[in-house]
């Protein structure tokens, strides 16, 4: 199916089911309420064969471009159905299980991820070590039977809520750095796994800590091959910040409409409004360029980086807007509305840090890209 046709036909579902599909709560809803609201959502567009698209047949997809379900996401956010990032978890982690997977195992658990049935995590990040995945410390050692994994992850998303985690753990020395890491895809239920949710100041515990006391793994549930783990993230990170970063465009660009359409009278110049409007069409106009590369079969890696610095510029421009226009609501919040305004006023202050900070993604521009040289 081309793209123009499916936009027309996923538009004209979406408006036909438009009061089936839409969040039985005002404003944000509790972190409960949309993970309920993504399932359903996800469940409802899958039996419609509209999330099928753009996934290849080996994982009950329908096959076609990677832009259609590039554009599932965007109209499902545009609309306020979804929220970008429980959303996109199936855009960052789906791919990375179709090519390291086990096919079988890919077959059986990718229709469970898109049908809503289950939510996935990403255990990459540790105490510690910041955004140096070389340095992970979670350790994986053989048994006769399967893997025993002994360590901590934290700012793990939605890990209270996933039935599966992608695991990056040390099966190497700790000097071996990248060359000793192995990704695993793991079972949340596994006996030795404990979540502990963190809160955060926008109100929410999308983050969590876990903690894995011997936990075994399987042997089959190795994505790659042993010591490959570094390959299987570097596959995988790009992917954070491609079609990921276009959803969460979308809903900027409906946040800047609501912005506007809140705002009491006089509360915003259109110097102010045309310098975040210029940022967003940056950022779309990139993150365009990143969705056909893709779909052209290019390989993503460093410039991505780029696309995420716009992105969090963008996120907290927009925001600052939202302080000084609604600052009532930012500062006190109130009715749902203003609840949600505060919220996501309080979450843009970390654009710059969550998906890699800022400062590590132009270190990656300058070393990667522009060639200026080792770290010192």
């Amino acid at each position: 199916m081309e793209l123009d046709e499916f936009r027309t036909l996923v538009d004209a579902w979406l408006d036909a089911d438009a009061d089936e599909l839409a969040p039985p709560f005002t404003g944000t809803g509790t972190l409960d309420e949309q993970m309920t609201q993504l399932a359903k959502v996800k469940g409802a567009a899958y039996d419609a064969g509209w999330m099928r698209w753009g996934w290849p047949s080996r994982v009950g997809g329908l096959g076609g471009s990677s832009l259609l379900r590039g554009y599932l996401g965007e109209a499902l956010t545009r609309r306020g159905l979804v929220e970008p990032g429980g959303y996109s978890m199936v855009e960052v982690l789906a791919p990375t299980m179709i090519d390291y997977a086990r096919p079988e195992l890919a077959a059986e658990m990718v229709p469970r991820l898109l049908r809503g049935e289950e939510l996935w995590c990403q255990g990459f990040s540790e105490p510690g070590t910041g955004s140096n995945l070389g340095a992970l410390a979670c350790r994986a050692v053989r048994d006769r039977e399967s893997w025993r994994v002994t360590g901590q992850k934290v700012w793990t998303s939605f890990a209270q809520y996933s039935q599966r985690c992608v695991l990056l753990t040390r099966t190497g020395t700790p000097e071996s750095a990248h060359r000793g890491i192995t990704a695993m895809f793991v079972d949340m239920t596994s006996p030795g796994i404990t979540v502990r949710p963190l809160g955060t100041m926008h109100g929410g515990a999308e983050f969590c800590e876990v903690f894995f006391d011997d936990v075994s793994v399987p042997f089959d549930r190795t994505l790659g091959e042993e010591g490959q783990g570094w390959s299987v993230a570097m596959d995988l990170l790009p992917f954070e910040r491609s079609t990921a970063l276009w959803h969460r465009s979308a809903f900027l660009n409906r946040r800047l409409e609501q912005l506007l359409a809140d705002a009491p009278p006089d509360s915003l110049s259109a110097t102010e409004v045309g310098d975040v409007f210029v940022q967003l069409f940056a950022l779309r106009a990139r993150s365009r360029g990143t969705q056909y590369r893709m779909a052209a079969g290019e390989h993503l890696g460093p410039e991505t980086s780029v696309d995420k610095i716009l992105l969090a510029a963008t996120e907290q421009a927009l925001f600052d807007l939202v302080g000084a226009a609604l600052a009532d609501d930012v500062v006190l919040g109130g009715d749902a509305v203003g609840e949600q305004w505060r919220a996501q006023y309080l979450y843009s202050r970390a654009a710059t840090i969550y998906g890699g900070s800022a400062e590590i993604q132009r270190n990656i521009v300058a070393r990667r890209l522009l060639d200026l040289g080792a770290e010192t």
